[in-house]
């Protein structure tokens, strides 16, 4: 198997390429729905009368979804086999889809997404399991470099395709549009996959998953809970954080006893992935926290269509297209410590605009501002990735590479969480109108409240007749409260040069290919199990 793997081409081949369509695929179905969803937050608000904080949860959920199957899909496609768990992470994912379209309560479109989410969780895992297996480890970086694909795909088709369905169709089709891509890729995976050899397992922690995963969910829940509640003293509040703390206090101290934990903390023993993790980690909460925040500034502050708000967003998936190939190259030649910091530059010097917003900003300065980041972007998160696994054995490769992962979907749930909390919290200290109260809530109406409405429904301003002055004071407030928070995530980008600084400068292998491959390649190299 070593001679196999030490001899195999540098480029990949029609028989690897081949499986990549299948992989391919299911991850734009995953990605995509991020993106999509991102347009449509505020239609959200819209439809189901509920606050900023509370909508996010249809991504925060969403997130912890897969963050909760990540480690699960390893042990699954051992036991059970990879093309069958894959097609059926498929068909779950399209179920769900499905049902998020028939969705009539914020409420059940926050349980559906979860159900989506478990279908989707799987598929990039499971996906990079059949590739790096396909490929061979000493192929990572163009490995990651056709895996980018969808990453690159979904910020710029996501918005788009999500905009131009709310605006054409509603909603609803922004999920009945995964139903037919699905059954395509049902049937392209049930002939294209090589067949399942299912192995022996070794035994999955149940119990630590029972504890990070609700944990998790209560600590963020506690979170998002508290523009509504307005204070920490709210058993609403500090309750499920309590809660949530006790569970993921209990797990970290609960993984270093079993042989195979949920999550192998004991790898943070390892300088290199423990620096990489914790840079991922910082970099994702800011990223992909302020990254929902984007395209409903231009929908609630410039009172942009969804179509054009995914089309102005499309600049940031235009930087990264041109640069994540690039990166995946090089990390398989250049050290990342010398490459990403750089790549963080960029995302600092491009986010700092946002955090200058007004209702009149110039576009032409913003989609620069997102092009740059793009480039930025794409120079960041797959080199990282590689640089934690780099280093590590065969054996330990896949436990890395589920904790780099899990990490990733946790770090953009709390993203999701923290950036939404605090922007609802900055519309909430807008000036209320006097007497004038939501003939649906029946709760009064801010000065901010009343003027992102009048953007996205100009006919509201018939029921309240107000003066332009106050419409456009409420404008400029809003858009001081994206500013503050999009102020915090830039602080959390800064930041992020940190942990980057430790980043390895020297070119590092892994120990099983130092000593001439003897070790155990039959695990794959990079999967995200």
């Amino acid at each position: 198997m070593t001679q196999q793997v030490a001899a195999a081409p540098a480029k990949l081949d029609a028989a690897v390429l081949k499986v990549a369509g299948v992989v391919v695929l299911g991850a734009i179905m995953s990605i995509l729905d991020v993106t999509v969803v991102s347009v449509a937050l505020p239609t959200f608000q819209n439809d189901f009368d509920a606050s900023y904080a509370r909508v996010a949860w249809t991504m925060t959920g969403y997130t912890l979804a897969l963050a909760t199957v990540i480690p699960l899909a390893g042990w699954a496609a051992d036991r059970f086999g990879t093309k069958r768990l894959y097609m059926t992470a498929l068909a779950l994912f399209t179920i769900g889809s499905g049902l998020c379209a028939t969705a009539d309560s914020i409420g059940q479109l926050i349980a559906f997404r979860v159900l989506q989410g478990l279908g989707g969780g799987m598929l990039m895992p499971l996906g990079m399991t059949i590739m790096t297996r396909a490929a061979g480890p000493n192929r990572i970086g163009r490995l990651m470099a056709v895996l980018g694909i969808p990453m690159l795909l979904g910020p710029i088709a996501g918005p788009i395709l999500g905009g131009w369905l709310i605006d054409a169709a509603g909603w609803q089709w922004i999920f009945l549009i995964n139903l037919p891509i699905g059954v395509v890729a049902l049937i392209y995976a049930r002939v294209a996959l090589p067949k399942d050899a299912p192995e022996p397992s070794q035994s999955f922690d149940f119990l630590g998953m029972l504890m990070l995963s609700p944990g998790l969910a209560l600590f963020l829940y506690g979170i998002s809970s508290l523009p509504e509640a307005g204070t920490f003293g709210d058993p609403e509040v500090w309750g499920p954080m309590l809660v949530g703390a006790a569970l993921l206090v209990a797990f970290v101290l609960y993984s270093f006893r079993p042989r195979h934990p949920l999550l192998d903390l004991r790898l943070f023993a390892n300088r290199n992935l423990t620096v990489a993790a914790v840079t991922l980690f910082v970099f994702i909460i800011a990223f992909m926290g302020a990254g929902l925040l984007f395209p409903s500034y231009f929908l609630q502050v410039r009172g942009e269509s969804t179509l054009a708000a995914g089309l102005l967003m499309a600049p940031q998936g235009i930087g990264a297209m041109i640069t994540m190939p690039i990166a995946g190259t090089l990390a398989d030649r250049v050290p990342v410590g010398r490459t990403v910091p750089f790549a963080l530059a960029l995302i600092v010097l491009g986010f700092f605009s946002f955090t200058q917003v007004d209702p009149d900003t110039s576009y032409l300065l913003l989609c620069g501002s997102l092009f740059v980041m793009g480039l930025g972007m794409g120079g960041t998160m797959m080199p990282i990735m590689t640089s934690a696994l780099r280093t590590l054995s065969a054996h330990d490769v896949a436990r890395g590479s589920t904790l780099v992962n899990i990490l990733q979907q946790i770090g953009g749930s709390v993203g999701a969480a923290v950036m939404s909390v605090i922007l609802t919290n900055e519309l909430n200290g807008s000036d209320v109108i006097p007497g004038v109260t939501d003939p649906q809530s029946g709760k009064p109406v801010t000065e901010a409240g009343l003027a992102i409405a009048s953007q996205q429904q100009p006919r509201l301003l018939e029921q309240f007749p107000v003066p332009q002055e106050l419409i456009d004071r409420g404008l400029a407030f809003a858009a001081h409260s994206f500013g503050g928070t999009f102020w915090v995530a830039f602080a959390l980008v800064v930041l992020t040069f940190i942990p980057a600084a430790f980043l390895s400068r020297r070119r590092t292998e892994r120990p099983d290919l130092l000593d001439g491959g003897q070790g155990d390649q039959t695990r794959t190299p990079v999967g995200i199990h």
